[in-house]
C-alpha cells in the first residue's frame, strides 16, 4: 500500500500507496500509504521486483472515481471472487441494483482500476480487478489533486475504521491461530525526519517482501492455498508535534528581514543628514 501506495488489485508527501482495490492500503482492488515526500518509481508504469505492475496517480478525476464507498466495496468483492458480473456484485452489496454496479463498473474501467474478464449467464460482462501498486499524492501536488487525495483518504479511512471495529467485536470468536497471528500496535517515538523516512523504507520492505508477492500470486481464487483469508494491513507514521526546524528557519528569516529593515532606515537617515 508510500504515502499512499495502493495496490488495485490488491493502497507518498504524502504519497499513499494501496495494493488491492482502493480502500485497503493495498490493489485495484486497495491502496497503501506513504507518508514521505519521495517517489521511488520511475513513471506511471513501472514493474517493482515481484512484478506487479505500479502506476502514480496523477489524475484527480481518476482518484475522484476511487472516492464512493460503493466502488469502493465493489473493487474489494472483486478482489475476493476473481471476477464478476454486475448482477452477482449487486447480490452481495446490499441495496445495490445490477444496473447501479453496471454503471460503478464502466467508471472503474474508465479509469483503469478494472477490466473486462469474459461473460457470464446473459452475456453479460464479467469483470475482474486490475492488480497493481498505486501511489498518489505528494509534495507537488496541484490543488485539484490535493482535494481529490482527500476525498479519497476520507472514505478509505472511515471504511478501515470500520473493519477495525468490526475486527474488535469479533475477534474473541476467532480461533487462537487467527487472533495471535493478528497485531495492533501503537507506539510513541522521537525521530529526525531521516530517521522517519528510514523506518518508512524499512517498512516499505516488508510490504514488498509479504504483500505484494501474494497479492500477484492469489488474485486467482483457485491459486488461493487452503485456509487462506483476506487480511488488512493500515498503518500510519507521522509526526504530531511542532517541526523546530522550520520554526528556526522562520525565525531565522525574520530576523533578516529585521535586519534589513534597520539597514534601511540607517540609509534614510544618512541621506537626511
Amino acid at each position: 500500500m508510500s504515502s499512499d501506495e495502493i495496490v488495485d488489485g490488491g493502497a507518498s508527501a504524502d504519497k499513499r500507496a494501496t495494493s488491492a482495490p482502493v480502500g485497503d492500503a493495498q490493489s485495484s482492488a486497495a491502496p497503501v500509504r506513504d507518508a514521505a515526500t519521495g517517489d521511488e518509481t520511475t513513471g506511471d508504469e513501472a514493474v517493482r521486483e515481484h512484478g506487479v505492475p505500479h502506476r502514480d496517480l496523477r489524475d484527480p478525476a481518476a482518484l475522484r472515481a476511487l472516492a464512493h464507498p460503493v466502488r469502493l466495496s465493489i473493487l474489494e468483492q472483486l478482489m475476493q471472487l476473481g471476477s464478476g458480473t454486475a448482477t452477482e456484485l449487486a447480490e452481495l452489496l446490499e441495496g445495490e441494483s445490477p444496473a447501479n454496479c453496471s454503471w460503478h463498473l464502466r467508471q472503474l474501467a474508465r479509469y483503469g482500476f478494472v477490466e473486462v474478464a469474459g461473460t457470464g449467464p446473459g452475456r453479460q460482462r464479467r469483470w475482474k480487478p486490475v492488480i497493481e501498486s498505486t501511489t498518489f499524492g505528494g509534495s507537488d501536488e496541484t490543488p485539484a489533486l490535493a482535494r481529490a487525495v482527500d476525498a479519497v483518504d476520507e472514505v478509505i479511512l472511515d471504511r478501515e475504521v470500520e473493519r477495525m471495529q468490526a475486527w474488535r467485536r469479533a475477534r474473541r470468536d476467532e480461533t487462537d491461530r487467527w487472533r495471535d497471528g493478528s497485531v495492533e500496535a501503537y507506539a510513541w517515538a522521537w525521530m529526525t525526519a531521516e530517521e522517519l523516512a528510514a523506518f518508512k523504507d524499512d517498512f516499505r520492505a516488508l510490504i514488498e517482501r509479504h504483500i505484494m508477492p501474494r497479492l500477484e500470486q492469489r488474485a486467482d481464487p483457485a491459486r488461493r492455498p487452503r485456509g487462506a483469508r483476506p487480511v488488512r494491513l493500515v498503518t500510519w507514521l507521522i509526526p504530531t508535534g511542532p517541526d523546530d526546524d522550520a520554526a528556526d528557519d522562520d525565525a531565522a528569516d525574520d530576523d533578516a528581514g529585521d535586519g534589513d529593515a534597520r539597514d534601511g532606515d540607517g540609509e534614510e537617515e544618512s541621506n537626511g543628514r
